[in-house]
């Protein structure tokens, strides 16, 4: 039986329920994110795989131009702009209901996305690496997507020590992050635990199974494993041959609670909501 809860958010004005879970599509604006077919370096792409997303059942779009994977390179605010402005207005343009939320840790690239047409700011290192960031969301009014990382992508694969258990100082680290974001005015927080980032293979399941714990915290929860290292790994596939994992991820992840899965295979992550719901 799905497990459901009433959480709900505000976008421009209008409140979406998440009772039933919602399905967030990738679009990466970077020439070398992990997954090779999520790559969408031109605009006209970048469209079309929106394009595709909505038609299949996409609530959100969500858009990077900074690759997170581990040991990605460094990239400017000045190139990260460059790669996600001209996106979100052109999808903005074609599609003016749509829901696009802007992947980045700086609160320039946020600011200016949200200006662009963007209604969500997702951060995956929840205002460690821009200490301007929690301003911004507040300042902007807009759901801000809390990630749980260490350090930054260069480096958080060498941080996985958690004494107490990995999801214990996960819970804890977003009690005091959340008690951060709501004092003077944050609000609509959503909270991710960070598959992959600053998590061994066995600490990525361990959280997997624990998920549940984690309503506890009583805001939204994001679910991103699609075709990622915690399933090529364990299995010794490619992220190419990753869906059916990812598939089987997500339906563990609705069970224990998740609101949204962030997904590359948009069609299969609905079905999988359809199916449980």
């Amino acid at each position: 039986m799905m497990k459901t809860s009433p959480l709900s958010i505000k976008i421009s004005g209008n409140l979406l329920e998440l009772t039933t879970p919602k399905v967030m599509g990738i679009i990466n604006a970077t020439p070398d994110s992990f997954y090779t077919h999520s790559r969408k370096v031109y605009i006209e792409d970048a469209v079309a795989q929106a394009d595709q997303m909505l038609k299949d059942g996409a609530t959100f779009l969500d858009i990077g131009g900074y690759s997170s994977r581990p040991g990605a390179d460094h990239v400017s605010t000045f190139e990260e702009l460059e790669r996600v402005i001209p996106i979100i207005e052109s999808i903005k343009e074609k599609y003016p209901q749509a829901i696009i939320s802007i992947d980045t840790f700086r609160s320039e690239v946020a600011e200016k996305s949200i200006q662009a047409g963007a209604s969500i700011i997702n951060d995956i290192s929840g205002g460690s690496l821009d200490d301007k960031m929690f301003d911004t969301v507040k300042k902007l009014n807009v759901p801000y997507i809390l990630m749980h990382m260490r350090g930054n992508p260069q480096t958080m694969q060498q941080l996985t020590d958690y004494p107490s258990g990995v999801t214990h100082e996960v819970i804890r680290h977003f009690a005091e992050k959340k008690n951060e974001f709501l004092k003077d005015g944050g609000s609509d927080l959503i909270l991710d635990p960070g598959f992959g980032f600053a998590k061994t293979l066995e600490q990525n399941y361990e959280l997997l199974h624990e998920l549940d714990l984690l309503q506890s915290l009583e805001c939204p929860l994001l679910i991103g494993v699609s075709r990622k290292s915690m399933i090529t790994k364990k299995l010794n596939i490619t992220p190419q041959d990753a869906l059916n994992g990812t598939t089987v991820i997500n339906t563990v992840a609705i069970q224990k609670g998740a609101n949204i899965l962030r997904v590359h295979d948009v069609k299969q992550a609905v079905e999988c909501v359809k199916l449980l719901s």
